[in-house]
């Protein structure tokens, strides 16, 4: 692309105003079919490209909406980002993603580029378990949605599960199973959905009869496969061993999977 190429370049060489290559690019049923060809015509030829900033200081926002996950290598934000981006794209929208590496200070640092770019809108899910970063944010002219967490308030907007009720019935089940001693292996508890799932797990217990000593927790500092490999380490050390473990996320799964695997547990 030729450089410094911009809309009065585009207007000269189709031979017409300033204002009717405006008209193409954003009301293109505003003009002729005959005018919107030449005008297209001479865009691709010079390779101009809108300048997205100039349009988002007139509009006072961009047409991107902002996706901050925890973490990208956990599929299930792999999956979040994709209904996002069918349902932006579907609003003529796009979608920036953006990793906090389950990092309070990263997702500091994100929040206020999304402020610096003027986004459209964005949805997160939060690192920063105290809600500093979130109040900080909520300064901002940006509407925001939860994604897989939910507000200790009513201001504002959340998409989540019932953690609770996840976590009894993955209880009830490996009760109904026979199982009389049961493990849990969950991320930091300062997470709700950790929380929320242990206490599921217990009320399942509660309508066996049973009480906390037949759930053996095992709390590991993240929701990844590393920690995963690690609780299965400390599960396999346990004696008695409980008979049947849950996971609070797939990749804890995976994790205690492959150490109970490599000690040739079967599962």
């Amino acid at each position: 692309m030729a450089p410094g190429v911009g809309i009065k370049e585009v207007a000269r060489e189709a031979g017409v105003s300033v204002g009717t290559v405006s008209n193409v690019i954003n009301r293109p049923d505003s003009v002729s079919e005959e005018t919107r060809a030449r005008v297209l015509s001479t865009i691709e030829r010079l390779g101009y490209v809108r300048q997205e900033s100039a349009r988002q200081l007139r509009a006072g926002h961009s047409r991107i909406i902002s996706l901050l996950v925890l973490d990208m290598a956990n599929p299930f934000f792999v999956d979040v980002a994709r209904g996002a981006e069918r349902a932006a794209r579907e609003a003529g929208l796009g979608v920036m993603v953006c990793n906090s590496a389950q990092s309070p200070e990263e997702e500091a640092d994100y929040l206020g580029l999304f402020a610096e770019q003027r986004v459209r809108g964005v949805l997160m899910t939060p690192a920063d378990m105290t809600g500093r970063n979130l109040a900080s944010f909520r300064r901002q002219p940006i509407p925001f949605v939860l994604v897989d967490r939910v507000l200790p308030s009513a201001e504002g907007c959340s998409v989540s599960v019932d953690d609770v009720t996840g976590g009894e019935l993955a209880a009830r089940h490996l009760l109904g199973l026979g199982h009389p001693s049961l493990a849990y292996v969950s991320g930091p508890m300062r997470l709700a959905q950790c929380r929320d799932r242990r206490e599921g797990a217990l009320r399942a217990l509660r309508e066996r009869g049973l009480g906390e000593h037949a759930l053996r927790h095992v709390e590991v500092d993240r929701l990844d496969v590393t920690c995963g490999r690690d609780a299965g380490a400390r599960l396999l050390g346990m004696s008695p061993r409980p008979t049947a473990v849950f996971c609070a996320n797939d990749l804890l799964a995976l994790g205690v999977l492959q150490s109970l695997y490599g000690a040739g547990v079967s599962v």
